[in-house]
């Protein structure tokens, strides 16, 4: 088997795996997607399919494009936004979804921030 698409199986394993985790909590899930540009994180009901709130890098009020976006600072920012309007929705807690991505780095960085800003995650 190549290589490449053996690492994109294993992505996708490890992404269904920690999701199912996720899902069994019960809880609201909190989900990060990370590219190279950008991170943007929501947080998702299960039950009903929605998504009740979310932050991007890419909005204008956040940072908005035309900045590097693709940096632990940003994802700092994104994190405090998400948690802010979380709190403001009325959400105490969360259950962390970082796909296949490692809890390192910028994800790492959302998950702390939004723990700062009152959302038990």
């Amino acid at each position: 088997m190549k290589l490449g698409k053996r690492i994109s199986e294993q992505r996708i394993r490890r992404r269904h795996h920690v999701r199912n985790n996720v899902r069994a909590s019960g809880r609201l899930r909190l989900s990060v997607c990370r590219s190279n540009k950008n991170i943007s994180a929501q947080i998702i009901d299960d039950e009903t399919g929605r998504t009740l709130v979310s932050a991007s890098s890419l909005e204008k009020e956040l940072g908005g494009a035309g900045k590097p976006s693709g940096n632990v600072e940003s994802a700092k920012i994104v994190g405090q936004a998400l948690g802010e309007r979380a709190v403001k929705a009325g959400i105490k807690e969360v259950a962390f979804d970082r796909g296949s991505c490692k809890y390192h780095g910028r994800v790492a960085a959302i998950a702390d921030a939004v723990r700062e800003a009152g959302v038990h995650v």
